[in-house]
C-alpha cells in the first residue's frame, strides 16, 4: 500500500466554463461577475489529471463547504 502513497493525481472541480478575449479578463476587476454556461442545478465536472472521472454537487455544513459525488464516469481508452 505504501506504493500508492507516492503517486500524485491532480484533482479538477470545474462549476462551469466560459470563453472570453483575454483584454475582457485583464479589465476585470476585485467582484467582477463571469457568467458560465451552467446553471445551479447542473452538476459540477470532476477530473483527475485532466479526465473526467465523476460529476457531483456542493454541500456546505457548518460554514465549510465540499463536493459530493453524485455519478462516477467510466470510460475506457
Amino acid at each position: 500500500m505504501n506504493t500508492l502513497d507516492t503517486i500524485e493525481v491532480d484533482i479538477t472541480v470545474e462549476l462551469g466554463a466560459t470563453t472570453m478575449p483575454i483584454h475582457h479578463l485583464l479589465r476585470m476587476g476585485r467582484g467582477a461577475v463571469i457568467e458560465l454556461d451552467t446553471t445551479e442545478n447542473d452538476p459540477l465536472r470532476v477530473y483527475a489529471n485532466n479526465r473526467l472521472v465523476a460529476h457531483g454537487e456542493v454541500k456546505v455544513e457548518d460554514g465549510r463547504l465540499s463536493v459530493e459525488i453524485t455519478e462516477k464516469i467510466f470510460k475506457r481508452n
